[in-house]
């Protein structure tokens, strides 16, 4: 029997769904900072050296800023970390007030926002010692080289580089999922190595005439097999999978501009009626109201 070809399970969805990262900081900080979920950024912080606390602010109704069911309301840090915050979340660091904390921090921004399927399928917050994360060292050693004094491009470099330990750090986490407390969603599915192939082929394959069948069969497994695994493993059926991974290429491209008559055939629909009516029952509202709203 031959052994499958090796799959490449993120660059189908990176380049749907780009990763942005922009040079937020980088040295000692001293005292108390605030990075507000208004800002509307997601963050990158490695924690080169010294001691950090960490606290998620709780409302005043006491029941925490949203998404937080299950974050820890602080966090102690004595060794170098890393803290991934793939969408914008309320967070604060108390350094020590003397000699601080060595950072480097980006900011963040998933194309589409809360719509983006890898920061909807991510924790509100992913924490490890650098020392957890195999392959961060090369990339990591340049980072903190190019941030350490000012050169010409340094932050054109820097952003660059921030968005390699991104791809990295997403690398580890499909082999890692439990490990970083992912929930069931499209981060399992992709640790999954049957599973990955179906979903990297409705990825790559949004407008294919999709049946139970020929997922299993591009998973190597049965329809029955394949069905129950996707359901516990993703969390949902695999029909229900593919109708939000094509709406969400759909507000991606609607975002850019594109016609809903472009888009139906492209993503597997008799005419843009029928997307419509996909998109409304996804969304709860329709096209032309879901793009106004992204205007307000």
């Amino acid at each position: 029997m031959s052994t499958p070809a090796p799959l490449d399970r993120l660059s189908g969805l990176l380049e749907r769904f780009r990763v942005q990262a922009q040079l937020h900081y980088s040295g000692t900080l001293c005292g108390l900072s605030h990075f507000d979920a208004g800002e509307g950024y997601g963050y990158l912080h490695v924690l080169r050296r010294g001691r950090l606390e960490v606290s998620h602010p709780v409302a005043k109704d006491g029941r925490g800023v949203p998404g937080a069911q299950g974050v820890p309301k602080r966090m102690r840090f004595d060794e170098p970390a890393l803290l991934f915050y793939p969408r914008p979340f309320t967070h604060r660091f108390h350094n020590p007030p003397a000699d601080g904390a060595d950072f480097t921090c980006a900011r963040l921004l998933f194309d589409g926002g809360a719509d983006n399927p890898l920061a909807r399928a991510l924790p509100p917050v992913i924490a490890l010692p650098l020392a957890r994360v195999a392959g961060l060292e090369q990339a990591l050693e340049l980072l903190f080289a190019e941030t350490e004094r000012v050169r010409c491009g340094q932050r054109l470099l820097a952003d660059r580089l921030f968005e390699v330990v991104v791809i990295q750090l997403l690398r580890w986490l499909l082999d890692h999922p439990h490990e970083a407390g992912v929930q069931p969603g499209l981060i399992t599915g992709l640790s999954e190595p049957r599973l990955a192939r179906a979903l990297v082929a409705m990825h790559d394959g949004p407008g294919h005439a999709w049946t139970l069948e020929r997922m299993a069969d591009c998973a190597g497994m049965s329809r029955t097999a394949f069905a129950n695994t996707f359901r516990d493993i993703v969390g949902q059926t695999p029909a229900d999978y593919l109708a939000g991974w094509r709406i969400a290429l759909a507000q991606s491209r609607l975002r850019e501009g594109r016609p809903i008559k472009q888009l139906a055939e492209a993503l597997g629909y008799a005419n843009p009626s029928a997307l419509s009516r996909a998109f409304a029952a996804k969304v709860g509202m329709s096209p032309r109201e879901w793009l106004a709203s992204q205007g307000d």
